[in-house]
């Protein structure tokens, strides 16, 4: 018979998840401070330092919403997004659509099929679901008007559009991870085809449509703060993808991203303390 005294499945768990959340903030917090280090000074462990930022990246994202959903739905959620996001790269590898002609170096590691990179997938699953966490706090104010859903979905959309803008300059140009192919179009935003923007940010607002269903709690939950989690997450890409573009002399690039940081965090952090 169980104890009468122990805690509930239901409080272990929660203490389970806040306690890999935390920790996983804290490797990846380490994880983010060389990597900016190696960017004034490379490092003999780069690849391999590469490789625990996006694990521990991921980690903590599904770490952070194991505190507010099921395992199950977050495992769900984070296989939908690596499938549909990883797809669409593959995709677009072999044909150049829907995001324009590019094509992966060796430096984003081995490749699945000989197209994909084995991180792009667990890219996708920070990428958007962050995103969508920062649009939620920014719309925190509305998130009882009936549209909300709709809204937080489309937002999110738009994150992950500026998101891209500021990730494409730091990819191409500092870390060689893909390179763009000329266009027809020569209006081009740091060598990258403007389409690939618009792709990224509706190929995010369909993956919503099809995951947002697990990311719903379907039990009571008690009022609970803010989580400023994806935020942080948010903001700490900005600020490598920044540091990496001004150490390399990109400056168009570093004052764009401190646009979109900036005004992220203003309108995040009002509509959380709304």
């Amino acid at each position: 018979m169980p104890n009468p005294t122990s805690p509930p499945p239901a409080v272990l768990a929660e203490k389970g998840a806040i306690f890999c959340h935390w920790l996983f903030v804290l490797l990846l917090a380490v994880a983010a401070a060389w990597g900016i280090v190696s960017l004034f000074r490379p490092l003999s462990f780069q690849d391999t330092l590469d490789t625990a930022f996006i694990l521990l990246a991921t980690a903590g994202t599904l770490a952070s919403l194991w505190r507010q959903l099921p395992l199950q739905n977050i495992i769900l959620a984070a296989f939908g997004i690596a499938l549909i996001g990883g797809g669409l790269s593959a995709l677009g590898a072999r044909t150049a659509l829907p995001f324009g002609p590019f094509i992966y170096g060796s430096q984003m590691g081995p490749q699945m099929f000989k197209t994909l990179p084995w991180a792009v997938p667990l890219v996708w699953v920070v990428i958007v679901l962050n995103a969508r966490g920062v649009a939620r706090l920014i719309l925190r104010p509305w998130r009882k008007n009936k549209n909300y859903g709709f809204r937080a979905i489309a937002l999110a959309g738009v994150l992950v559009l500026l998101f891209d803008v500021a990730l494409e300059p730091f990819a191409t140009l500092v870390k060689h991870y893909w390179r763009w192919a000329p266009t027809a179009i020569p209006v081009t935003w740091q060598g990258v085809a403007l389409v690939n923007f618009l792709s990224w940010g509706f190929a995010a607002v369909l993956i919503l449509f099809f995951v947002m269903p697990v990311l719903i709690s379907k039990k009571p939950r008690t009022k609970s703060g803010p989580d400023y989690y994806p935020l942080c997450m948010w903001l700490g890409g900005i600020t490598i993808f920044a540091t990496g573009c001004g150490v390399h002399g990109l400056w168009l690039p570093v004052i764009v991203d401190a646009a979109i940081g900036i005004a992220a965090a203003i309108f995040a952090i009002r509509g959380a303390m709304w």
